[in-house]
Parts: C-alpha cells; sequence; structure tokens
C-alpha cells in the first residue's frame, strides 16, 4: 500500500514536468523549423546575387550551365574544369578535345551575354565592364531581391506565430509560453533581416567596386 502512494505521489509529480518538457519540445522545433527556413532564404539570396553577373569573373556563373554529353545534359563542371586567370577572366578546360565545340554552344546559349574565345582547347570568357547605367540597374536587382529575401523571411515569422496561437487555442501551452517564444521568433526575425541587409550591402559595395 505504501509503495502504490508513493508511485501515486510520484505521478502527480512528473506530470507537470512532462508536460513542461512536451510544451518545450512543441515550441523548440516551431523555432527550430522558422530560423532553419529563414536561412534557407538567406542562402538561396547569396546564390542568386553569386550568380549576378557583375563584371567580375567568378566560376559560380557557369556552374548551372548543362552541356549534352553522350545523350544527357551533364554540368559544365563535370566535363571540364573551371578557373579564374584574372578578376574578369574565366578559363574553361575541357576533359575531353570533343566537348569544345558543345561547351561553347552551350556559352552562347546561356544568359551570360558573353561571347567565348577559344584557343586549341581553352575556352576563355572575358566579362565586360559594367557601365553606370548597368551599374544602377544591378544595384537596384540587388535590392529589390534583399526585399523579397525579407517578404519570405517575415511570411516564416508569420505562419511560427500561427502555430502557436494554434497550440494556445488547443490549451496545449500557457499564455507565457506564447508571449515567450513569439519573443524569440520576432529576434529570429530580426536577425535574419540583419544578415539580408549585409548581404545586399556587401553586394552593393561589390557593384560600386568594379
Amino acid at each position: 500500500m505504501l509503495a502504490t502512494r508513493s508511485q501515486a505521489r510520484m505521478g502527480c509529480y512528473n506530470r507537470p514536468l512532462a508536460e513542461f518538457i512536451g510544451r518545450r519540445h512543441m515550441l523548440n522545433d516551431i523555432k527550430n523549423d522558422a530560423q532553419t527556413r529563414m536561412g534557407k532564404s538567406i542562402d538561396s539570396l547569396k546564390h542568386e546575387l553569386i550568380r549576378l553577373r557583375t563584371g567580375r569573373a567568378s566560376t559560380a556563373l557557369v556552374e548551372g550551365i548543362k552541356v549534352p554529353y553522350y545523350g544527357a545534359d551533364m554540368p559544365l563542371t563535370q566535363v571540364a574544369s573551371v578557373s579564374l586567370a584574372d578578376s574578369r577572366t574565366i578559363v574553361i578546360s575541357p576533359w575531353e578535345k570533343t566537348m569544345v565545340a558543345p561547351i561553347e554552344k552551350a556559352l552562347m546559349a546561356s544568359d551570360l551575354g558573353v561571347t567565348p574565345t577559344t584557343a586549341g582547347t581553352v575556352i576563355r570568357l572575358n566579362m565586360p565592364a559594367l557601365t553606370e547605367e548597368r551599374r544602377r540597374e544591378l544595384a537596384k536587382h540587388v535590392a529589390h531581391e534583399g526585399e523579397n529575401t525579407k517578404i519570405a523571411i517575415r511570411n516564416v515569422r508569420r505562419d511560427a506565430l500561427q502555430q502557436v496561437k494554434e497550440l494556445l487555442k488547443e490549451k496545449l501551452i500557457t499564455e507565457d509560453d506564447e508571449r515567450r517564444v513569439d519573443d524569440d521568433i520576432q529576434k529570429l526575425t530580426d536577425r535574419a533581416v540583419k544578415d539580408v541587409d549585409s548581404v545586399v550591402k556587401a553586394k552593393e559595395e561589390e557593384l560600386m567596386a568594379l
């Protein structure tokens, strides 16, 4: 009988603890998911800006180009080595001599807007200098992409806050839990928006320095 009473008391003590741990897990899952999604939005922005043709050579500019290779479309980087000769020149060296023409054709068909020059089996892309007008256009594009990323981040915040409200509505968390997590999610949002501003600023400074 004593053991049964003791177990009952322990059950009473453990129930609130179990409920507290359960709430923590649910809320942490929401915060972690929001942080991950915000991070992916920032990574997507960085990838988009790296691929932006600014006049500075970057191997990232050709990474997305596909080349026909024995009946399959292969990434350029899998059929040739890609390197930089200087700040304005991309050098492409096909693994096989027969790939020179297909690579040239793929480059011409891409949105790079640069005509390749070939000497033997070495293909060069010389990035033209930016005009002042083009700089302004690119700066506007960079700012626009940054704003779109901020919108995506705020949408993540909205979704996360809605999930928290649903938990409160179902009485799975307390109002104190909601206030605390709302504050945490806002901090995540503020940090992510600040990161976006840093990425955009760095790209704008790069444009002005070219």
